[in-house]
């Protein structure tokens, strides 16, 4: 698009997207799932560690929360007879095996390299030095997965059906005008 059609829609796209429920609760049940492994490390673990926010792995799955809890709504919205429910459960139990197996078996691959001795492999001048410790905590566990799961739909129905898109939420509190 040039930018004369982008100045001539207007904010119509930036409204569409913030009425956009389906996503904005998807986003949601993905970020309590995130921030739920800061708690998890503060009760288990006993101590503050802000960095499982951003890292991958761990209790519990938030691609797991973002698929189920965006399928849900999807469903809820579309109907779970539609198409686009159909294929929204399909991607969600593709990522949900992909995170339980290969990623998971990625994950134990990098430990088993990570115990090979230093000077095992030559320098390669081209690649950042030092080379490892390779990351392991790339998949989850079928109960990581399982936990993320739930949380996705637990997070993202009641929100899209009792709160609404954040469109919604600003013209309730008078920050957009209405219709």
């Amino acid at each position: 698009m040039s930018g004369a059609l982008i100045a001539a829609a207007g904010p119509a796209p930036l409204l569409a997207i913030l009425d956009n429920g389906v996503l904005w609760w998807g986003l949601a049940a993905c970020g309590s799932a995130q921030l739920s492994k800061l708690v998890i490390e503060l009760a288990v673990h006993r101590r503050w560690n802000p960095k499982v926010l951003v890292e991958t792995g761990g209790m519990p799955s938030s691609h797991s929360a973002l698929l189920t809890g965006t399928a849900a709504c999807l469903g809820w919205q579309q109907g779970f007879d539609s198409p686009l429910f159909a294929l929204a459960a399909t991607i969600c139990f593709v990522v949900l095996y992909d995170a339980a197996g290969v990623r998971r078996a990625a994950g134990l691959t990098a430990a088993r390299v990570n115990l090979l001795p230093d000077g095992l492999w030559p320098t390669i001048p081209e690649l950042p030095q030092p080379l490892r410790p390779l990351k392991e905590n790339l998949g989850h566990t079928r109960l990581e997965v399982l936990v993320g799961s739930l949380i996705g739909p637990l997070v993202s129905l009641p929100g899209l059906v009792w709160v609404g898109s954040p469109l919604l939420i600003a013209q309730h509190w008078g920050l957009l005008p209405v219709g």
